[in-house]
């Protein structure tokens, strides 16, 4: 066996076992809506949710920091930016920076931070029940820092760890996830993808708001009653573990099309089984769509989008890269649809050296 087929085996052995120790504690669908975080499972950038995800054997560069770290390192560029907007479900806005660069001898480090816009929200009581006049907006942020290297030529690995904030008025909730990827290219166009994410510790909401006055009930007349405070029960992390393949078919010297899929083992949802393809055009301008397929375990169905069992529709987008010496700047767009919801909208600028 070579070195080469030696790193492959063991990291993806090492994938397997934890992925296996993942899904033998997954539920069925009876699951859904038990765990908590459920922001890490937002998609970010235009260009990996306009292909539904499936792209995990071939993102590379800073796209890569939030679908596979392993991907982080599998690019030309030296340093990358990005900057994504999403208008998401109930008036959610998405923000997302992210950074990377690459250092000698080492591999590529990056930096994301994503957080979610929830607006204005009357403060209500059982005194006042149309509000109290004031207002709170809760606050979801995730810091995440990742690094990725170049095993060898073909093999990429990489690993994000995230701090997960929860703010909903003055309760707080706070863990730490941790992604691990892999991609292995043949160098014949085709590519294969592992990752496990959202490893990590149970979170739990605390905060002043959760103590309540309890009058006293036993006529004594040295009491009044006393603060309780109201226990909470902690939630996991909405843990995955996902494989992918892609190929690279060339059409001429200017015209590539790249199809891909993955399939993605959730444990507090569907599974999904995801499809998409991309053209590029002298990979300036690209044309992106794909297909989801979520698969209902309880009743043994394959589930598309509807009203009663699965939310997402198809989705799509395109973008275009504009090269100004050693300097690539990408604008991209990714539209899906959704049902009892607006659809959402992605948009996000890219600037690589």
């Amino acid at each position: 066996m070579t070195i080469e087929k030696k790193i492959v085996f063991h990291i993806a052995l090492l994938l397997c076992v934890m992925a296996f120790t993942t899904v033998s504690i997954a539920g069925t669908g009876r699951r859904m809506g038990t765990a908590g975080a459920q922001e890490l499972l937002i998609p970010v950038g235009s260009v990996g949710t306009a292909l539904g995800g499936a792209n995990l054997a071939n993102v590379s560069g800073i796209e890569a920091l939030y679908w596979n770290p392993a991907g982080l390192s599998h690019t030309e560029s030296t340093a990358e930016a990005m900057f994504s907007h999403m208008q998401y479900i109930a008036d959610i806005d998405i923000n997302y920076v992210a950074g990377q660069f690459m250092a000698p001898a080492l591999g590529s480090f990056g930096v994301s931070i994503k957080s979610l816009t929830f607006g204005d929200i009357p403060v209500t009581t059982n005194a006042n029940p149309d509000g109290t006049g004031e207002i709170y907006s809760p606050a979801f942020i995730t810091f995440g820092l990742a690094f990725s290297r170049a095993m060898t030529d073909k093999i990429y690995f990489g690993t994000h760890a995230k701090l997960v904030s929860e703010k909903i008025m003055s309760e707080t909730a706070t863990g730490i996830a941790f992604d691990f990827g892999l991609q292995y290219d043949t160098g014949t166009g085709v590519k294969a993808g592992v990752t496990l994410k959202n490893i990590g510790s149970n979170m739990t909401f605390n905060g002043n708001d959760l103590e309540i006055f309890t009058g006293d009930i036993s006529d004594r007349p040295d009491t009044e009653g006393e603060n309780t405070r109201i226990p909470l029960a902690s939630f996991e992390l909405p843990a995955t573990f996902e494989m992918g393949i892609s190929y690279d078919y060339r059409l001429g010297e200017l015209n590539r099309l790249t199809v891909m899929g993955s399939f993605m083992n959730n444990n507090f949802a569907m599974d999904e089984y995801r499809f998409a393809g991309e053209y590029a055009l002298n990979d300036m301008f690209f044309l992106r769509g794909a297909y989801v397929i979520g698969y209902d375990a309880d009743d043994d169905k394959f589930r598309t989008a509807d009203s009663n069992s699965y939310l997402w529709g198809p989705s799509f987008g395109g973008g275009f890269n504009l090269k100004l010496g050693n300097m690539n700047l990408n604008l991209d767009y990714a539209y899906r649809l959704a049902e009892l919801f607006d659809n959402n909208q992605w948009f996000s600028f890219r600037i690589a050296f």
